[in-house]
């Protein structure tokens, strides 16, 4: 049964380098505070920090620098993340640029969240190319929540697949492939580790 287990995971690894199949990966961080009263400052600080998408790139020298975007490609100074707004990826090293847009927001009084999706560069108005490693049809949630005096950090990726398939992949199958690759072996878990640490004041 174990040999079997193992075979099939190898099988499905294999047809996710082939962009056949898909991933879905969560990371989160907690922090209980000693009472209510320092768990709703402190959850108040968190939605600051989740909404200022541009200070994530002050997160470390080895992760990357994200910068927020209108819906035309402008920059955008302030304000947090909206519907239709583009966020530009900039991976440590020779790496090409990656785009998601804000395709969701969710704010209540115990939890916030906006979710991404792969896009093209809105930037160039001549292409449909998906510029990112991932399909367009994956998902990355960040979200912070407040339960008791719990605050908890998520990053929640969901239908994680190559973008190395058909005409979206452009000329970019084969980087794809290696960034996505190494970035389930390393690279995200580091990335996002430390944007939920961040998150909850660790």
């Amino acid at each position: 049964m174990a040999k079997k287990g193992i075979t099939e995971q190898v099988q499905h690894e294999a047809r996710i380098v082939q962009g056949e199949e898909t991933k879905n990966k969560m990371y989160t961080s907690q922090h209980t505070f000693p009472d209510q009263a320092s768990a709703q400052e402190a959850f108040g600080r968190s939605i600051g920090k989740l909404l200022n998408v541009n200070g994530w790139s002050d997160l470390s020298m080895f992760t990357a620098d994200f910068v927020l975007h209108d819906q035309m490609g402008k920059l955008k100074t302030g304000g947090p993340p909206q519907v239709g707004n583009y966020l530009q990826i900039i991976l440590p090293g020779p790496m090409p640029e990656n785009w998601v847009r804000v395709v969701d927001t969710v704010t209540n009084e115990k939890l916030v969240e906006f979710t991404v999706q792969p896009s093209k560069d809105p930037r160039n108005k001549q292409s449909d190319e998906v510029e990112h490693f991932f399909h367009a049809e994956a998902r990355s949630t960040f979200r912070v929540e407040l339960l008791g005096t719990t605050i908890t950090a998520s990053e929640i990726g969901q239908h994680e697949g190559i973008n190395n398939e058909g005409p979206q992949a452009g000329d970019r199958a084969l980087v794809n492939t290696v960034i996505a690759e190494g970035g389930w072996l390393f690279y995200q878990k580091l990335q996002w580790k430390l944007l939920t640490d961040y998150l909850v004041h660790l």
